[in-house]
């Protein structure tokens, strides 16, 4: 039974809509309460595109090599067990992907916001691969 990959794209594109909406707005020199209100829905967007990024990666590994395989496991092990699977490639940008979504979980000051926003900015590429990895696998089975 394939996985459904529609969220995904979804959140991707609306992390990477935030994304675009942010860099044009800053260049407009709107009013800085303005550009903190689109980081934090890009921030916002992230949290959504990073959890279903890997939860869908975790239900394509019980499904693929088996709930024994993952079950239990940390979420860098999730990460380490993807990349051997070849669903990621860079588990240390997962890693701090991880971290940002945890600093999310708090509450953070302005410093945390920007540390988690510009990891925020890099991760559609990394979701994107993640998915299109998902989907060619699929397709080949």
């Amino acid at each position: 039974m394939g996985l459904n990959y529609t969220n995904l794209g979804k959140a991707i594109s609306a992390l990477e809509n935030g994304i675009e909406v942010y860099n044009k707005r800053k260049t407009m020199f709107e009013e800085q309460e303005e550009i903190e209100i689109i980081k934090s829905g890009v921030i916002q967007n992230f949290e959504v595109c990073y959890e279903i990024s890997w939860k869908l990666m975790k239900k394509w590994l019980e499904q693929n090599i088996g709930n024994s395989a993952v079950d239990g496991v940390s979420r860098k092990q999730l990460f380490r067990i993807a990349a051997q699977n070849k669903l990621i490639e860079d588990i240390e940008e997962w890693f701090a992907f991880h971290e940002a979504r945890n600093m999310t979980s708090h509450d953070y000051d302005g410093m945390k916001a920007d540390e988690v926003f510009e990891k925020a900015v890099n991760f559609p590429k990394y979701a994107r691969h993640l998915q299109e990895r998902l989907e060619s696998i699929d397709d080949r089975n």
